[in-house]
């Protein structure tokens, strides 16, 4: 149990020496770690530490030359991304990827594809079935921008918010997808200080309400140590620290990667 009374599971994700190269660049070398059903994860480390390449290897992205992942006891060595999808893995990037001309809701409906059940041509008629579909799923959707807060921009489009708000639709369209692991991939990049707290709430919420598994990328290392309850420390691809956020601050190697010392 967290000290927030959050109970954690049993493993939901479990990574086994994993190894990724490109070319003769070696991205990921042997990493090993898990994460359980209801935890916050960070994977944290210096830039080309090879953690955006950790969370492609997770949902498909890329394809490891070695080792396995193991979500929800079945293990793969390869998986397409919206195989993933399908299995309750989603995802945001480090670059936003909104539909820039489409409005908020629309974007955020677009998370609910993998949801719908009816064929094209029922929903281009747009009647009986297909129509009882798409209201649920409205309606779905309209919760999500209630618990995110941004019920003021649901008919803007995208590309004309501020960058604090296009993270936080991009959040939601994820959530439309109900997933039970959630990869954050440096969420509260490039905000400011009032935006990275609403980014924090919106997380820790998520964590609590939904009950979804949430791993993130952030460098950040304030809210990395407010918010996760275990963090994974990368350094040129290899994992140098596992544990406790008040453990990993107080590892040597980990200070040394941070501050240089061993390059």
């Amino acid at each position: 149990m967290t000290s927030s009374g959050r109970v954690i599971g049993d493993v939901l994700l479990q990574v086994d020496n994993i190894s990724l190269s490109f070319g003769g660049v070696r991205a990921l070398t042997d990493v090993s770690f898990d994460i359980r059903q209801h935890e916050i994860g960070a994977i944290i480390g210096p830039n080309g530490a090879g953690k955006s390449s950790m969370l492609n290897c997770i949902n498909g992205f890329y394809h490891p030359q070695a080792g396995t992942i193991t979500y929800k006891g079945m293990a793969r060595k390869q998986m397409r991304p919206h195989e993933a999808a399908a299995q309750g893995v989603a995802r945001t990037f480090q670059n936003i990827a909104l539909f820039k001309g489409m409005t908020v809701l629309d974007n955020i409906m677009t998370g609910r594809l993998l949801k719908m059940r009816q064929n094209f041509f029922m929903q281009a008629l747009y009647w009986g079935p297909a129509q009882r579909e798409e209201i649920k799923h409205r309606e779905h959707v309209e919760r999500i921008i209630d618990f995110l807060e941004i019920q003021a921009i649901r008919k803007m489009p995208a590309g004309r918010l501020p960058y604090g708000l296009q993270k936080r639709v991009e959040l939601g369209r994820a959530l439309a997808a109900e997933p039970d692991l959630l990869l954050l991939d440096e969420p509260m990049a490039g905000m400011n200080v009032e935006e990275k707290e609403d980014m924090c709430r919106f997380i820790l919420d998520v964590n609590d309400e939904f009950g979804t598994t949430i791993v993130l990328i952030e460098h950040d290392m304030g809210v990395v140590m407010d918010i996760s309850d275990r963090v994974v420390v990368l350094d040129y691809g290899r994992k140098i620290a596992d544990g406790k956020p008040d453990d990993v601050r107080s590892d040597q190697r980990v200070i040394d990667a941070y501050l240089g010392v061993s390059h």
